[in-house]
């Protein structure tokens, strides 16, 4: 079975019910704060109060009296037992521990860590311990970092900038020479992030007499069990994390190195268990969970009828104070650099420094989201110079459906779309032309009110070819996913799947794939999660990967079983494999040779004698799948990112009082296409949650510091997420462009809702405000900002 000629779909893409669900539901999930070892000790931080700051001296003298104190750890302790943190580029002077060393580099570091038998008597003790500062400069705007003026974070690196690389495809000049029109802009994505429900928690337990380390975690990463091994300098295979962990929430930003090297360094020195879970201020201020900061300098070429023939980029990103995985950010949205839009050539300059903030990590759609929105604010600003209408300037640049497959000038090739279609859906669905009757209705009323839309990719498939892109030391090519399925000796089917689950419905993906090929019922399957020393190899649910790669590589295991299920068959009834038909588990040749699923299950198993020649008994395979087409190093600045590009057309319409500037989403319809959908339950989850995040950024989100470089934002009083009161009834129109690199046809979903809800909000924002003159450049667009700028407007009209 393949894309391009499916065979009739019994499970695949049924409305079947979540199998995670049940346990959620029941109040029986299995997450790290139900992890409880005997003789566990707790950790509490102490934050830094400076933005930057040599430490002078650290006592710890009347914190190591208190009641249940264990130990007081300190950065210089720790480093001197462990390796740095992993940096993705090559900056070996942007040093990282999980405890300050030698100087603090934002407000909030963590400085000391203590170990108490209570989490309270551990809060109580980090009261006592006294640190000596002496406050350096600091800098916290992106452009001022960039200036090599400006105060060093890490001195030892040279300069605040750790990526600036231009990248130009295609004859940019040349374009931009020959098109009538130009115009330039700048917008700016506020700092924000996903901020679940669950902060970050490890537990980590070192057993000396067998030298092992095991790990709970509330993880989403790849490589996890490699970069604690290398941090803490042990062998991979003394590293064991165990993955039957759920995780409250994630979209990327629970990596937790540097809480689980913490807290694994204090599990040795002690020979106890310890827990670390971040409480809220723990994880807003420096749990490693902020979003992309990101200034876009834009420059657009373009012709009278609104075609779009050239564009350059410059995006200039505030990672903070570490590198991490942050500047990659930069580098994901190469591989749809052009969205949906045939614009012929690029010129990207990619720029990422570092700040006295908080670091930045990886999170929902890697940097993909903040490119979207300046794109798609290029397109309503060609509209508008022209005087056109903002969907049909969309449709005049889209690429058609039958220039699938495209080649964009990144070197990215989109596998395929039928983008006319799925807005031709959408405005169908929402009645447009009454939807713009519905705005200037309100309008009239003396509301202010709003149409946006916005056309968005979603690339989707987990590849790693950004990473050499960016660090040319880096050759990884290889960004595999695996599944293991084996039927017992008495016909049961289990499969196992080698990641933690953070509420994506990966058990019941893998169930339904397996189900469908077996041709047996999905819910009869047992889906379960080894530990990393059982494990295959994972590279985890990043980049919406999951039901191209786990799907993948479950739906090629399942197909080698069943291979194996007719070869015994056809080795019985005396036919060739060919000849056999497969139903329900069973084999059979015309209608009186048969053999149904319990005896083949019973001569894999127990008849040894009865089996091919050559064949192995039992019935247990394996498949590791590769990225589709994600088999090449970049070469000459191109590079085929992502193998599958879903795509969604969002249509919004917002309403609000002049006076008062309080937006309310009277209209969301989002026409959906992420080709063949497995669980309809789980898009439907991914897609509403997605618009909620991305109204979150839209609109309320984002972290705030102030002059002094302190974090304003610590709680949910000050930084601000969508509510039930905020978050509209969605309306989602479905269309299918299947993938031809996929065994169902099927693409990512994971950050839908997400990459186009800000630019779709942003839009209606702006048409509301169009009639005073006005427009808004930066994300979050909050209340404050909107009544202000139409009372100064009001008053400018006045005089």
């Amino acid at each position: 079975m393949t894309a391009s000629n499916p065979l009739p779909l019994r499970f695949v893409s049924s409305a079947r019910r979540v199998r995670e669900d049940r346990r959620f539901v029941v109040g029986r999930g299995n997450f790290v704060a139900d992890v409880v070892r005997e003789g566990m000790l707790h950790v509490a931080l102490l934050p830094s109060q400076h933005p930057s700051a040599t430490i002078l001296e650290i006592d710890a003298s009347e914190a190591l009296k208190m009641p249940g104190v264990r130990h007081v750890l300190t950065g210089e302790e720790l480093s001197k037992a462990t390796d740095p943190l992993m940096n993705g580029l090559e900056t070996p002077n942007v040093r990282r521990y999980p405890l300050a060393v030698g100087q603090v580099r934002y407000a909030g570091e963590w400085v000391v860590a203590v170990a108490a038998d209570t989490r309270a008597q551990a809060e109580d003790a980090v009261e006592k311990v006294r640190v000596s500062y002496e406050p350096l400069p600091f800098v916290l705007d992106a452009e001022k970092a960039f200036d090599p003026s400006s105060p060093p974070v890490h001195p030892a690196h040279g300069s605040n900038v750790l990526l600036d690389k231009t990248f130009v495809w295609g004859e940019v000049e040349k374009h931009f020479a020959e098109s009538p029109r130009h115009l330039s802009f700048r917008v700016v994505w506020g700092r924000n992030s996903t901020v679940p429900i669950e902060t970050f928690g490890v537990v980590a337990e070192w057993d000396p007499w067998r030298e092992m380390l095991d790990v709970w975690g509330s993880i989403q990463m790849p490589k996890y069990p490699d970069q604690i091994a290398r941090a803490l300098r042990l062998p991979a295979n003394n590293v064991r994390v165990h993955q039957d962990i759920d995780v409250g929430g994630s979209y990327g930003v629970k990596r937790g190195i540097k809480q689980t090297v913490l807290a694994s360094h204090l599990s040795r020195v002690l020979c106890r268990p310890v827990r670390l879970i971040e409480d809220r201020l723990e994880n807003m201020r420096a749990g490693d969970a902020h979003g992309p900061e990101r200034i876009f300098d834009v420059d657009i070429a373009f012709d009278d009828e609104g075609i779009v023939k050239s564009m350059k980029m410059r995006a200039l990103d505030n990672v903070g104070a570490y590198a991490g995985r942050s500047p990659f950010q930069l580098g994901k949205p190469i591989g749809a650099i052009v969205g949906p839009y045939k614009i012929q050539s690029v010129q990207y300059r990619a720029q990422a420094v570092t700040s006295n903030k908080a670091a930045q990590e990886a999170v929902r759609g890697f940097g993909q989201a903040p490119t979207n929105y300046a794109i798609e604010t290029a397109i309503d600003k060609v509209a508008v110079a022209l005087g056109l209408d903002r969907i049909e300037v969309r449709r005049r640049n889209f690429i058609r459906k039958d220039e699938f497959p495209y080649l964009i000038p990144s070197g990215t090739s989109y596998d395929s779309g039928d983008y006319h279609t799925v807005v031709a859906k959408v405005l169908d669905h929402a009645d447009y032309k009454a939807l713009v009757e519905r705005r200037d209705s309100l309008r009239g009323s003396g509301m202010m009110a709003g149409i946006g839309v916005a056309a968005c990719l979603e690339p989707s498939g987990g590849n790693s070819s950004f990473e050499p892109l960016l660090n040319e030391k880096n050759k990884t090519t290889t960004w595999m996913e695996s599944c293991r399925v084996m039927i017992d000796a008495l016909g049961f089917v289990t499969v196992t799947i080698h990641t933690t689950s953070a509420g994506q419905g990966h058990e019941s993906l893998a169930a339904t794939v397996v189900g469908e090929v077996l041709e047996i019922d999905p819910d009869l399957i047992r889906v379960v999660r080894p530990d990393s020393l059982a494990s295959l190899p994972s590279n985890t649910p990043v980049g919406s990967r999951m039901a191209i790669m786990l799907g993948g590589a479950a739906y090629h295991a399942a197909q080698k079983l069943k291979a194996k299920l007719i070869r015994i068959g056809a080795h019985q009834l005396g036919c060739e494999p060919d000849e056999l038909a497969y139903a329900d588990g069973g084999v059979a040749e015309g209608v009186e040779k048969a053999l149904p699923w319990a005896d083949l299950v019973n001569i894999a198993h127990r008849n040894f004698h009865l089996l091919p020649e050559g064949m192995e008994p039992g019935l247990e395979v394996t498949h590791v799948m590769q990225v589709p087409t994600g088999d090449k190093l970049p070469k000459d600045g191109r590079v085929q990112m992502y193998p599958c590009h879903s795509f969604e057309f969002h249509l919004v319409l917002i309403a609000f009082d002049p006076v008062i500037g309080k937006p309310e989403i009277l209209r969301y319809v989002i026409g959906h296409d992420c080709g063949t959908v497995i669980n309809p339950h789980i898009v439907k989850g991914m897609t509403l949650g997605g618009i909620a995040h991305g109204l979150g950024a839209a609109l309320l989100e984002e972290f705030v510091y102030d002059a002094e470089g302190n974090i304003m934002t610590q709680s949910f009083m000050d930084y601000l997420l969508p509510s039930s009161h905020e978050v509209p009834e969605v309306e989602i129109v479905h269309h299918c462009t299947p993938s031809p690199y996929t065994v169902f046809g099927q693409k990512g979903s994971g950050e839908s809702g997400y990459l186009g809800a800000p630019a779709a909000i942003s839009g209606a924002l702006n048409d509301a405000v169009s009639p005073c003159g006005i427009s808004f450049s930066k994300l979050p667009i909050r209340i404050s900002a909107i009544s202000d700028a139409i009372a100064a407007s009001a008053l400018n009209k006045g005089k």
